[in-house]
């Protein structure tokens, strides 16, 4: 009972507020509010100033929060063993990733060689799968964002160059390759903030001074495709991530486009438990099979 108390308390501050905490945990918001109350009259403390509508933290409240941070991580180990001592017959495992193309081969390697092993895949940007697996809503994360932090383990899985994606009737499309200089006649369609091939992108054409003709920042890698098809803009994507069939062309970048990383992140604390064990060797497995692309910086 305490729990669900400390996570309601908890989740509206990292959320920023109820409504959002009743959508993380999946609860209405009079059950939010409620929990909150009960945990304050328990223990006749007072954990939120209340300004109408707006919560500041008071300092118990304050001191609260790191207590609780260490309980939530806990928890959620407990939950981690507890499915990897089934013995890979049974139990789940959550990947992150900015998109399938990179860690697929992975996958489904992972899943002839464990079929009772229950998998799910969220996607979001890079950052947003960093987030998941620092608050423990996934297993491992894939993401081009490279992380210094002592608490997690890298593995560097791939690199890609960057390519201009256009629809299959834009004049660009039956070129060899292009110079970045051919977008200040274009309207480039960017991914939304978080996103590293959004960073690549704007870290490159800073570099050559390249200002487009237009910008517009659609969220998601499929909607950017979309938009593309309709004759909306041209974007800036990795080479293995371009959607393959006739309804869309990547054109090269010459002399050579911008390079992207590709990372897979674990907890250090999990590095031994039986399922990262179990998957990590079926990624190397998979890597060494994979063909290699020559790195250019």
């Amino acid at each position: 009972m305490l729990a669900s108390l400390l996570a309601a308390f908890y989740e509206t501050v990292r959320q920023g507020s109820i409504t959002a905490a009743a959508r993380r945990l999946d609860v209405s918001q009079p059950t939010v509010t409620s929990r909150i109350q009960q945990l304050e009259k328990r223990y006749g403390v007072e954990l939120f100033f209340r300004r109408g509508s707006r919560l500041d933290l008071t300092q118990t409240g304050a001191t609260l929060m790191p207590l609780i941070d260490r309980m939530m991580q806990t928890e959620h180990d407990i939950d981690f063993a507890l499915r990897n001592e089934r013995e890979l017959f049974a139990g789940s495992f959550r990947l992150g990733a900015t998109g399938p193309y990179y860690i697929l081969p992975t996958i489904a390697a992972f899943r002839r060689r464990y079929p009772h092993v229950q998998l799910g895949i969220e996607i979001d940007n890079s950052q947003g799968v960093l987030d998941s697996l620092m608050e423990f809503r996934v297993d491992v994360a894939v993401s081009s964002n490279a992380v210094d932090d002592p608490s997690l383990v890298c593995h560097r899985i791939a690199h890609d160059q960057l390519v201009l994606v256009v629809a299959p009737e834009h004049p660009l499309a039956g070129k060899g390759a292009v110079e970045l200089g051919v977008l200040r006649s274009e309207t480039l369609l960017l991914r939304e903030p978080g996103s590293r091939t959004r960073d690549a992108t704007e870290a490159a054409l800073a570099r050559h001074a390249i200002e487009p003709a237009a910008l517009i920042e659609i969220g998601g890698r499929e909607a950017i495709c979309e938009a593309i098809r309709h004759g909306l803009g041209c974007a800036l994507m990795p080479s293995g991530e371009v959607p393959r069939g006739a309804s869309l062309v990547a054109v090269p970048i010459a002399p050579e486009g911008p390079v992207v990383h590709e990372y897979l992140y674990h907890l250090r604390s999990r590095a031994n438990t039986r399922l990262m064990l179990a998957f990590m060797a079926t990624l190397n497995e998979t890597l060494a099979l994979t063909p290699k692309m020559p790195i250019r910086l």
